[in-house]
């Protein structure tokens, strides 16, 4: 068989990398936890019709079929089945199935992968992990979750080993009540076409709210005036109201966006920043109030690396709707360009933080007893595979990167040897225990220029 080639844009992570992935999910979880978000695991697959909706995203779905089976695979419904591209959409089924069995408001966190069948390049992949956290009500939801969901999110990224980010907030209510207020004949178009000031220059985007959105070259000025508006306070309030701009609408976005950066302003340090940003547009039809996207310093080439938002119809089964405020983060499209670029990495690829020796294989009963009341202990370890050498068994476990060699005695005596400063001293592995830094793999960010 000859070697195989990888796959695009199915990326796979050696061990220590795979450390690096396991503690930054398990960090989030633990965060999530503490605010009481209960995770879930969603199915795969959904209905094709359910992940088709006629946008752009269809042509990237992978859909589910047999080798040998004439049409896709089907559901007993008798729907195609495809891969879910995100988790909102396998969420939304999920609570309209479950919404008989579930606690409203509900607070739920999934980290999963998700599959997109799309160009592979640097932060954008054809399998990823997404971490998710959402809160959904029974027809009506308080705006202080909002809030509470964006804080949430700034508090477990901020707990994470990442460069600087930047949450950059902004409200649909906002940007809509401007537009309408000035007269905009098409206030969707012109948030897409605001949406677009990532992409193309402020002239262009100008050009298409006029022909698009049929504003007058002043009005798509006046767009542009508010999309330039970006503090780090809630002063925005008043650059707003001095743009002369009035509507109901408007004035709801005004405080609604002050209370997040209020409500986050205790949280925020050099790690972690929350800005109000009105170009911010997210440029999906169903968020209604909130939206938010997330950039990392350094990593600005990756544009966001997490969003989300508050929908008001997450999902309704004709009689109840289900509104929602959600954040987003992208696991794998952060954490993959980081590792390549050896901005973090694993401290060491396996678990072990002891390398059992073998005096020979007489011995391994006794070396293997020493190794259970290790790990009777929460060590984790292993004993050798060969008796050989210790100087040979020492290099073992270099290159494994096991910090610690433990050497059994016949008579019954042990010493364990640091392999990094070379001290080895008596111990009792009823007894001993290694530096809490060095029990488990840990992450380490690595100094570079960001």
């Amino acid at each position: 068989m000859s070697k195989p080639s990888p796959l695009s844009g199915f990326p796979e992570l050696l061990p220590a990398q795979r450390v690096v992935e396991r503690e930054i999910v398990a960090s989030l979880s633990r965060t999530f936890e503490l605010h009481g978000f209960a995770n879930i695991e969603t199915r795969v697959v959904e209905p094709l019709e359910r992940l088709a909706k006629g946008g752009e995203i269809d042509k990237e779905i992978y859909v589910l079929r047999r080798l040998q089976a004439e049409d896709s695979d089907v559901d007993s419904g008798g729907n195609m089945l495809g891969l879910h591209f995100d988790l909102t959409v396998p969420f939304a089924r999920y609570v309209l199935e479950h919404a008989g069995k579930l606690e409203f408001p509900f607070r739920r966190f999934q980290i999963q992968p998700a599959w997109r069948g799309e160009r592979p390049q640097e932060g954008r992949y054809r399998q990823f992990t997404q971490a998710d956290i959402d809160i959904v009500g029974r027809d009506e939801l308080g705006f202080h979750h909002d809030v509470e969901v964006v804080r949430v999110m700034v508090e477990a990224l901020d707990a994470l080993p990442l460069p600087g980010l930047s949450f950059q907030v902004n409200n649909r209510k906002l940007i809509q009540g401007f537009y309408r207020g000035l007269g905009i004949p098409d206030v969707t178009a012109a948030i897409k076409a605001i949406d677009k000031l990532d992409k193309l220059p402020s002239d262009e985007v100008a050009r298409l709210l006029v022909e698009q959105a049929g504003a007058t070259p002043e009005q798509a000025q006046r767009c542009l005036e508010l999309a330039g508006i970006r503090v780090a306070d809630t002063s925005f309030v008043q650059q707003v109201r001095e743009l002369g701009v009035g509507d109901e609408l408007l004035d709801q976005g005004l405080t609604e966006l002050a209370a997040v950066i209020d409500g986050c302003a205790s949280a925020v340090n050099d790690h972690v920043r929350v800005e109000a940003n009105l170009r911010i547009a997210r440029g999906l039809d169903y968020y209604t109030g909130t939206v938010l996207e997330v950039f990392m310093d350094g990593y600005e080439r990756l544009k966001s690396v997490g969003g989300g938002g508050r929908y008001d119809a997450l999902a309704s089964d004709g009689r109840t709707t289900y509104p929602g405020v959600g954040v987003s983060f992208g696991v794998s499209r952060t954490l993959i360009p980081l590792l390549a670029d050896g901005v973090l990495d694993g401290s060491r690829p396996v678990p072990s933080a002891v390398l059992v020796a073998l005096v020979d294989e007489d011995s391994r009963g006794h070396s293997l007893a020493v190794a259970q009341q290790l790990r009777a202990r929460g060590i984790p370890c292993e004993v050798v595979a060969h008796p050989q050498k210790f100087g040979k068994q020492i290099r073992t476990a270099e290159r494994r990167g096991i910090p610690f060699v433990w050497f059994p005695s016949a008579d019954g005596s042990h010493e364990v040897k640091d392999i990094r400063t070379g001290e080895q001293v008596a111990a009792d592995p009823a007894a001993w225990t290694p530096p809490t830094e060095d029990l488990r793999p840990r992450v380490v960010m690595k100094e570079q220029e960001l």
